[in-house]
């Protein structure tokens, strides 16, 4: 059978999207609601320096991370997914950050498979080697990058990446969206196998 090989983000994306606000708006004494979170960029957000949240990141990302809720039927999709195709966690998170989201996927009872901390937001050259056909998204700026790129792209709504989208991008709403996509992807694929081979 046809295996995919599907990258999929972890924050935002297997993840609630807003784990971090309530401990966000202990520390920064905000009333910040998800309505309110129109960028990904958290500072912009709290309305800080860049380097007051990097400081409460340093102090708190572990407990966020361990602590962080997962999205209604990820889990479940993804067992799904994984049983016909190859999964590849692919996350800007820091190195630092292995022990924690490794933890977090036990606790979770996540699919297991490869983990890959980039330190970065910048995944096309990962989505390359690991020969990505559809990445599960929910920064704006990292699906633009993959879809210019030439990677298909599954952008999981949220309020911050609520921006036009270009050829390669389709929005989904929730992780039956997500299944149902990669069905279809798919389906077209067989299509055009069957088509060359006719």
């Amino acid at each position: 059978m046809d295996q995919l090989n599907i990258c999929v983000d972890i924050d935002g994306t297997i993840t609630e999207p807003y784990y971090w606000l309530e401990k966000a708006n202990w520390y920064f004494d905000t009333k910040i609601e998800p309505k309110n979170v129109t960028t990904y960029d958290i500072h912009e957000v709290l309305g800080i320096p860049r380097q007051d949240y990097l400081d409460f990141y340093h102090e708190f990302g572990e407990e966020l991370h361990l602590n962080a809720k997962i999205r209604k039927n990820a889990k479940e999709i993804l067992e799904k997914i994984r049983k016909e195709h190859h999964i590849y966690y692919v996350t800007a998170r820091e190195k630092r950050m292995e022990y924690v989201t490794r933890e977090w996927f036990k606790r979770n009872d996540i699919p297991n498979a490869e983990i890959h901390l980039l330190g970065s937001h910048y995944k096309v050259e990962k989505a390359k080697e690991i020969k990505c056909h559809i990445f599960i998204e929910d920064r704006y700026e990292n699906a633009i990058q993959l879809a210019l790129a030439g990677f298909e792209v599954l952008l999981i709504d949220c309020e911050y990446n609520r921006q036009p989208l270009i050829d390669g991008i389709t929005r989904v709403f929730t992780w039956k969206d997500i299944e149902k996509e990669i069905k279809n992807y798919m389906d077209k694929r067989q299509k055009k196998l069957l088509e060359e081979i006719a």
